[in-house]
């Protein structure tokens, strides 16, 4: 997971707000530092994709499951674009300790382990450090542990003293990003109405001594929302009623508006009337990933002759939705149809070359008549239809050039729904009955 971009999607997750008996609290936005360009984007997301379709093709031993506890109170974050800040993922402000530390993370559904900057890895901005041992509540994971050995990623098999910490070499890439450290416990302290603050005990946490990638150079650090028996979101929905959702906003959106996640069946909902559409989590109690069966692609109405194995996991096929891509990569057969699709329907504007876009518009050069650009839907299983504006598949890449948003993957290879197509939705992860629910909505805005 490599995390960069300019003018493309960058959501910005600021900060870790919660709900108690109902009521909500949020905490200021905070902007990320400029960092690579779109080109820089579109290539990291292809690294991703590599890396996750190989790592679901070679599924490792073990089995971790998704806490059953709930709770009866719901969380809530504000969620606003960063496409101003030059990033291409959502912050959240994390409190965690006793007493508590601050830090900026990444949040990332495609994450189990979450964790911080430690000492001797170069945070990026003085005192943004984890520092365990002024932590009364952090407490060490032995490598001898089940939880070292079966649920953390990643772990390391070396274990001289079964009373060593547990520690960890993680990777979000083919490429060289990820984090190395050791994993230990500690209490995520959670802001209040009225000033007050609560605590969720026994996070599983990571301290990072060493770490690689541009990402981490505006970031202290990854957020887990992933399907992980140790991941936050697991944490978090557990205690707050089995759940979480968030609604995402115009990546161009003004620099004030903000969308939200929600922990729990308390959190906000759009003002949008629209019914919202369900279909099956299609979830591996071995992967984190939130995985959903696609039946078919429209463009203009019409079905596209994609093979039915692209989309069947038991093929090395496959959809999942992940907020750590920004572009959605399509595996080779559905990349392929879905960008001639596109293209013939804009084969009237002049063409630009914006490596490693295959297909770019001067879209000032549109003569008047031109086509519009055609609808594009995905179909879910259980008739749940995804129908994003234009702007998330045809993108502004820079002043008056559009590029057709989506990147080719592997094949076999699974398709990758990133967070551009995703925005301006409503999305709820019920990971506790399996499914997904989404609905579109302009009004995320809380």
């Amino acid at each position: 997971m490599e995390w960069s971009g300019n003018l493309l999607a960058v959501l910005v997750l600021a900060a870790a707000a919660a709900v108690a008996s109902g009521k909500s609290a949020r905490l200021e936005l905070v902007p990320a530092a400029p960092v690579a360009s779109v080109a820089q984007r579109a290539r990291d997301d292809r690294h991703r994709h590599a890396y996750i379709s190989a790592k679901l093709a070679s599924r490792r031993g073990g089995s971790r499951r998704v806490a059953a506890e709930v709770g009866s109170s719901a969380a809530s974050l504000p969620v606003s674009s960063g496409a101003y800040a030059g990033t291409g993922q959502y912050f959240v402000k994390f409190l965690v300790g006793t007493p508590a530390q601050e830090f900026t993370l990444v949040a990332d559904t495609g994450s189990d382990l979450t964790w911080v900057k430690c000492h001797g890895a170069g945070a990026a901005t003085p005192g943004r450090v984890f520092c365990p041992k002024n932590s009364e509540s952090w407490a060490p994971i032995p490598c001898s542990s089940n939880t070292c050995k079966l649920d953390v990623p990643f772990s390391l098999a070396n274990c001289s003293a079964p009373a060593s910490p547990c520690s960890y070499d993680y990777r979000y890439k083919e490429a060289s990003a990820g984090a190395r450290g050791v994993v230990g416990t500690d209490s995520a302290t959670i802001a209040l109405p009225g000033g007050n603050v609560a605590q969720l005990r026994d996070v599983v946490l990571g301290c990072s001594s060493t770490h690689d990638g541009q990402s981490f150079q505006a970031a202290d650090g990854v957020l887990s929302l992933g399907n992980s028996k140790i991941s936050f979101a697991s944490r978090a929905a557990a205690r707050f009623g089995g759940s979480f959702s968030y609604c995402l906003v115009d990546h161009l959106a003004p620099r004030d508006a903000t969308g939200y996640l929600a922990f729990g069946p308390g959190g906000p909902a759009p003002r949008d009337a629209a019914p919202a559409a369900q279909t099956p989590l299609l979830l591996d109690p071995q992967m984190p990933f939130y995985g959903v069966k696609v039946e078919a692609i429209h463009v203009a109405g019409k079905a596209l002759a994609i093979p039915a194995e692209v989309w069947d996991a038991s093929k090395n096929g496959g959809a999942i939705l992940d907020s750590g891509t920004t572009l959605t990569v399509l595996a080779s057969p559905a990349y392929k149809a879905v960008v001639a699709a596109l293209s013939a329907h804009l084969a009237g504007i002049p063409k630009v070359a914006f490596p490693p876009f295959e297909h770019c518009y001067n879209w000032t050069a549109r003569r008047p008549g031109a086509p519009e650009i055609p609808k594009l839907a995905v179909q879910f299983a259980g008739s749940a239809r995804l129908e994003p504006p234009a702007k998330s598949y045809v993108i502004d890449v820079k002043p008056d050039v559009k590029c057709i948003g989506v990147q080719e993957g592997e094949w076999p290879g699974v398709s990758v729904i990133g967070n551009i197509l995703q925005q301006e939705h409503l999305w709820e992860f019920d990971v506790k009955n399996r499914f997904v629910r989404f609905k579109q909505s302009t009004s995320c805005t809380r």
